[in-house]
């Protein structure tokens, strides 16, 4: 698991996967979500602008699992 750090209170989903490097855009973001690619805290999401906060786990179908950390 790879933390992603963050200085606001909330950053959207598809904003976050692009800082941590994970997708190169946010047609990509969308692309993953249709097809169920990324788990949110364990769940299924489907919102590519869903709010995460710190502490939020985002896994990536074969890239990789991130933790969004406030600082």
């Amino acid at each position: 698991m790879t933390d992603i750090e963050i200085r606001t209170d909330f950053i959207q989903l598809d904003q976050f996967l692009k800082l941590a490097g994970a997708v190169p855009s946010g047609g990509m973001v969308k692309e993953l979500l249709s097809g169920g690619g990324i788990l949110r805290n364990g769940e299924p999401e489907t919102a590519r602008r869903r709010k995460l906060v710190s502490g939020d786990v985002v896994a990536v179908d074969g890239i990789g699992v991130y933790r969004v950390v406030r600082i």
